[in-house]
């Protein structure tokens, strides 16, 4: 599809956009803010003062020696949280992270979409707060990110879905997408059977425990799940899942 063709669509009526960051050489760092009185600040990071993502990140920033890097291109999103966009390290694939770098901030790569500034829901507008070009993801935050995760897995895989085959990753792909078109009412059951299924290709050795997790935390909190019920939910899906594992495929 060309251009002139996308104006004239844009023509008939506007559109929301989404952006594949992984094909776009991004990685966007998320803050967000917490959803309800149930959500609240996890220690350490209470006793240290934050109350969402945005002074989390500050404080991870500072225990890594260096400011927190908001020099770059950035959105603020409908619930006042926001977006950090940056260019992907030459030497890594960076995917999606769920609380890897701390309570409220969750990261979108290879594999991931995030909403683009311009973009309107029932929630409100996503604005861009600052036009510059996305910076260099620094390094500590490379090395944060690509750090083995401490999350016990009962997959002997790596923390990586690149072991994993053709068949896996789209099923999580597929769940996800469902989970993220749950409507209020059915969301925690959607969680639920999301977590039930892709469970069982972990207890296949199909897909890798921590992975699936940060991406259904990720997805739980988009949908507007408080972090506590959500993770309760997950784990409940997750366990029971990799208990009946799915027969691998060839």
């Amino acid at each position: 599809m060309d251009h002139l063709e996308i104006a004239r669509i844009w023509r008939r009526a506007p559109y929301n956009i989404g952006i594949a960051t992984g094909p776009s050489g991004l990685l966007v760092i998320d803050l967000d803010l917490p959803k309800d009185s149930d959500d609240q600040t996890p220690e350490p990071w209470r006793s240290r003062g934050a109350a969402a993502g945005a002074d989390v990140f500050r404080l991870a920033a500072a225990d890594a020696g260096h400011p927190a890097p908001t020099d770059t291109y950035s959105v603020t999103t409908p619930s006042t949280g926001q977006h950090l966009y940056f260019r992907q390290p030459a030497e890594h694939k960076l995917g999606n992270t769920a609380g890897r770098l701390g309570w409220k901030i969750d990261t979108r790569g290879h594999g991931g979409y995030v909403v683009a500034a311009g973009s309107i829901t029932r929630q409100g507008q996503y604005r861009a707060t600052s036009t510059r070009p996305p910076a260099q993801l620094p390094s500590w935050i490379t090395t944060e990110l690509t750090a083995t995760p401490t999350t016990v897995s009962s997959s002997p895989a790596p923390s990586a879905l690149r072991n994993s085959n053709v068949y896996a990753l789209a099923a999580l792909t597929k769940e996800l997408d469902k989970l993220l078109a749950a409507t209020t009412g059915h969301r925690n059951h959607a969680l639920n059977r999301a977590a039930f299924v892709l469970g069982q290709l972990v207890g296949a050795q199909l897909l890798n425990q921590a992975v699936v997790r940060d991406e259904l935390v990720s997805a739980a909190d988009r949908i507007g799940l408080g972090r506590t019920e959500a993770e309760r939910t997950i784990n409940s899906g997750l366990t029971a899942g990799t208990r009946q594992p799915r027969a691998r495929t060839a």
